[in-house]
């Protein structure tokens, strides 16, 4: 029997429509529209199309969004004046650096220029921290959207084996701690991740978040494992895949979220959940606001 399929779609869309209302209401009493600043370095074509789908996004809810596009050749010290400038912005709520940044950039000392309450990434040290202590925090969108789909079909994850692949501090290392925290059992694999096959074999939940095509294939699966496909990679033919065959691996899953289509919507949605997290806290200085969202 093939799996079930895991809809971002559908239930984005409910989130979209609750989150419109509560922005109307917000926007309402304080007289302030919550603003995502998003600061990306030009050079990456998936990285591109997802700021776009953002600003449209943005629009849907009725956020306002700003856009600070840095070229290439953009010095470190460029970087962070950027990611200052929005940091201080008063009208910025939100600030978004688009990750991963090309490698000659110093990534964790970037994270570092933003202020914590505006990080919707979740990336700051005191929101890792946070997150790590299972405490109320502006969390990494990407892999609570990722929960949220789990929640939504009832997958049970306490006492349950799971592998991720893939342990960067955008994705696969806030997944590992966000499975924790539900009482999972949790592996993490990485490059140097010897016997990927049998360890992915073991696995109940199976989660990919290294971008490379084809990476996990329907016999490396458990009978009825549960897959999350956070992989978002372009084929030369300019289609969307993730990091699992999935026309194999559908045969074999119990359920897995399909690319385009799976985990993407609902990240969105997180991230601009999180946007009005930060506004709240930002522009109504409520200690309990963080609790309410």
């Amino acid at each position: 029997m093939a799996a079930t399929v895991l809809n971002g779609r559908a239930l984005a869309r409910e989130m979209r429509e609750d989150l419109s209302l509560r922005v109307a209401a917000y926007v309402a009493q304080h007289h302030h529209t919550p603003t995502l600043g998003v600061i990306h370095v030009y050079g990456d074509r998936s990285a591109e199309r997802y700021v776009r789908n953002l600003q449209v996004s943005c629009n849907r809810v009725g956020m306002n969004f700003k856009y600070y596009l840095l070229h290439h050749t953009a010095t470190q010290r460029e970087l962070e004046n950027a990611i200052h400038t929005f940091s201080s912005d008063i009208n910025v709520d939100g600030v978004l650096i688009q990750m991963p940044l090309p490698a000659k950039y110093d990534s964790a000392a970037a994270v570092f220029q933003l202020d914590h309450r505006k990080d919707i990434d979740g990336l700051h040290p005191i929101n890792v921290g946070l997150l790590n202590q299972n405490k109320p925090s502006l969390v990494p969108n990407t892999p609570a959207g990722g929960m949220l789909i789990l929640d939504r079909y009832g997958i049970e994850l306490a006492g349950r084996d799971a592998v991720v692949i893939g342990r960067s501090a955008v994705v696969g290392g806030p997944m590992s701690t966000m499975l924790l925290n539900a009482e999972a059992t949790v592996e993490i694999c990485h490059r140097a991740t010897r016997n990927l096959a049998d360890k992915v074999r073991r696995a109940d939940i199976v989660v990919t978040a290294a971008g490379k095509i084809g990476l996990v294939t329907g016999d490396m699966l458990k009978p009825g494992a549960t897959v999350i496909d956070f992989g978002i990679n372009v084929r030369p033919d300019n289609t969307m895949c993730g990091d699992v065959d999935y026309a194999s691996a559908v045969e074999v899953a119990g359920a897995i979220t399909p690319v385009p289509g799976g985990t993407g919507p609902v990240t969105t949605m997180v991230l601009l959940n999180n946007v009005l997290k930060a506004a709240m806290v930002t522009h109504v200085d409520s200690d309990n606001d963080m609790d309410q969202c």
